[in-house]
C-alpha cells in the first residue's frame, strides 16, 4: 500500500511540474465545404507559439474513425511551421471522388495534429493536441454560388411526432447538423440534448422529449459559414413545419 502512495505522489510531483497545454497550430474555419467543381481546397495553418517550430499533420477518416487515401489526398500530409509563421496544405480530390453519389453530399472528417519539438528539459510531458472537424463533399447537382441569397436547404426539414418524440426529416441532398434545441427562441436547452446530423435524404428521432420541446420547438443548426441561426416550427397535430428564422 505505501508503494503504490508513493508512486502515485511521485506522478503527481512530476505533472505538477509541466505546463499548462495549449494548442500551437490553428485552422482557419471549423468545417469544410468541397464543391465538385474544385481540384482542391486550400486551408490555412498558422503557428501561434512565437519560439517554437512545430510539425502539422493532416489525414482524413471515414465517419468509423479510418484513415483514407481515397477518394481524397492531404498535401503535403506533414509540414514543419515556424515560430509565429502561416502556411498551407491542401484536400485534393483524386479520380475516384468521380465515383461518389451525384445526388447528396458525402461527409468525411479532416484531422489536423500538432507535434511539438523534443523537449530537452528532464519531466516534461508532451501532448501533441489534434483538432478534427468535418468535411463535407458536394456534387455539382446541389452547388449554389450564393447560399447566402436562396433559402437555406435546413429549412426544408419537417418533425413528425411518434409518441414523446419528434423524428426529424431530411428531403434534401444536403447533412444537417441540428446543435440545439428549445422550447422556444433564445430559450434554455432542452434537458439532454446532444447535437446530431441527419444525413441527406434521412431521418432520425431526436434524444429528447417532444413535451419538453412543446408545439412551437425552435432548433438551431450550424450552415456554411459556421453561423447558428435558429429556426421556429409550428406544429399542427403530429406534423411540424418551419416558420421562420432568427439569428
Amino acid at each position: 500500500m505505501r508503494k503504490k502512495t508513493s508512486r502515485a505522489l511521485c506522478v503527481l510531483a512530476c505533472l505538477a511540474l509541466q505546463p499548462m497545454s495549449h494548442a500551437a497550430i490553428s485552422l482557419d474555419r471549423t468545417r469544410i465545404i468541397y464543391d465538385e467543381q474544385q481540384k482542391s481546397v486550400s486551408l490555412a495553418l498558422s503557428n501561434e507559439n512565437a519560439k517554437l517550430p512545430y510539425l502539422a499533420q493532416g489525414w482524413l477518416e471515414n465517419e468509423k474513425g479510418e484513415k483514407l487515401k481515397l477518394p481524397f489526398t492531404v498535401l503535403p500530409p506533414v509540414q514543419r511551421i515556424e515560430p509565429g509563421e502561416k502556411s498551407q496544405l491542401k484536400v485534393q480530390a483524386l479520380l475516384s471522388a468521380k465515383q461518389l453519389p451525384a445526388d447528396r453530399e458525402s461527409v468525411y472528417y479532416f484531422n489536423l495534429r500538432e507535434i511539438p519539438p523534443r523537449s530537452e528539459e528532464s519531466n516534461t510531458l508532451q501532448i501533441a493536441l489534434q483538432t478534427r472537424i468535418k468535411m463535407f463533399y458536394r456534387p455539382k447537382s446541389l452547388f449554389v454560388e450564393r447560399p447566402d441569397l436562396v433559402k437555406p436547404w435546413q429549412e426544408s426539414i419537417t418533425l413528425t411526432r411518434e409518441g414523446d418524440k419528434y423524428r426529424v426529416h431530411n428531403p434534401t441532398g444536403y447533412f444537417v447538423t441540428l446543435v440545439d434545441a428549445s422550447q422556444k427562441y433564445k430559450g434554455q436547452t432542452v434537458s439532454g440534448f446532444e447535437a446530431v446530423m441527419i444525413e441527406p435524404k434521412g431521418n432520425t428521432l431526436l434524444n429528447v422529449s417532444a413535451t419538453q420541446l412543446g408545439s412551437a420547438p425552435a432548433l438551431t443548426y450550424v450552415n456554411d459559414f459556421g453561423a447558428r441561426p435558429v429556426m421556429i416550427f409550428n406544429c399542427q397535430g403530429s406534423e411540424c413545419r418551419f416558420s421562420e428564422s432568427k439569428m
